[in-house]
């Protein structure tokens, strides 16, 4: 029998990404605990079980937080996950005010001048190299908003890859400053890794910016879905339960979510995507400290879904930082 000298395409990689801040942002509080720093070794521990590296997307108040940073640096001594940068405009320094109240607005940082986002990014960028003597070379933006100017700032700034894109989704009618337009609008945005054209980031390009999607696709109620966009939201809500028109790779309390990310992962290997990303946030490994795991008892809930996935991902899937995919995709 003959062997063929063909190597067989690496297995998939499965990206975990958290966006590292404080507690509950979705209250807009006024002052902003770090409480859920102390929930984090959990999660790190059940991906590690796995051969899973953690991305952790840290922000201004997470940067600052002594337990955090504690945390993080044996994660990094281990080589067991990276730490990137997820930028929140309204509290990172320097700050300039945008609105009567940053705080409770919200305001995204591409609705800043130019002059500003370049100084806030250059200033945690800077803060957070500080305090884990590493390059930042991973990054997502607050609330999703990314334009090009963004991404030429990141590439300023050395960053090799982002993962800001949800594709399919709108977040324009999620306002920051109330003057504003709203968030950006990702509905015709790939959902496979490129590099970003930096004049029409939609589009591959050649710059050194590689572009990864959080993992959200169409499904065949797509079109339908895009059919009813005229009737009450109501009825959309009730329809979009029963005949979801995308999938996407963000946990949630319940166990249709958890069916969505199973069928994403088969998904991947069955089109062979070259990785699948799963998105979180820090307060959402904490009873309370989120709108969508409120209690202890959806916190288990939550670890039950995640070691199921987990372990039938880990038989198809690596697990990789964002900048070690990068590295390899790169290649």
């Amino acid at each position: 029998m003959r062997h063929s000298n063909i190597e067989s395409p690496p297995r998939p990689a499965l990206l975990i990404t958290v966006d590292t801040e404080g507690n509950d942002l979705w209250s807009r509080p006024k002052a902003i605990s770090t409480e859920n720093a102390r929930f984090l070794p959990r999660f790190q521990a059940l991906c590690e079980k796995y051969a899973l590296k953690p991305t952790w997307l840290v922000n201004y108040e997470m940067a600052e937080c002594p337990a955090f940073v504690e945390f993080a640096r044996v994660v990094l001594e281990r080589g067991a996950g990276e730490i990137g940068m997820h930028l929140h405009a309204w509290n990172t320094p320097p700050l300039a005010p945008l609105t009567d109240d940053d705080l409770h607005c919200q305001p995204y940082l591409t609705e800043y001048a130019e002059a500003i986002m370049r100084d806030k990014i250059g200033f945690l960028t800077d803060l957070l190299e500080d305090r884990f003597q590493r390059k930042m070379l991973s990054h997502r933006a607050g609330r999703w908003g990314f334009n090009a100017v963004y991404a030429r700032l990141l590439v300023e700034h050395g960053y090799v890859v982002d993962c800001s894109v949800t594709p399919h989704i709108s977040w324009t009618e999620y306002l920051g400053d109330p003057n504003g337009a709203g968030g950006p609008d990702f509905t015709h945005f790939p959902e496979q890794p490129y590099f970003v054209d930096l004049d029409q980031i939609d589009r591959p390009g050649d710059s050194p910016l590689l572009e990864v999607p959080v993992s959200v696709i169409e499904t065949r109620h797509a079109r339908f879905d895009a059919r009813i966009k005229s009737t009450p939201k109501w009825l959309r809500w009730i329809t979009r339960r029963m005949w979801p028109p995308i999938l996407s790779m963000i946990p949630r309390d319940n166990g249709r979510n958890r069916r969505q990310m199973r069928a994403i992962l088969r998904h991947a290997v069955e089109h062979r995507r070259p990785c699948v990303m799963l998105a979180t946030h820090s307060s959402e490994l904490m009873p309370g400290a989120s709108p969508f795991f409120p209690t202890a008892r959806s916190i288990e809930r939550l670890y039950g879904r995640l070691e199921t996935l987990f372990s039938s991902a880990a038989k198809q899937f690596r697990g990789m930082t964002l900048s070690e995919f990068r590295k390899e995709f790169g290649d």
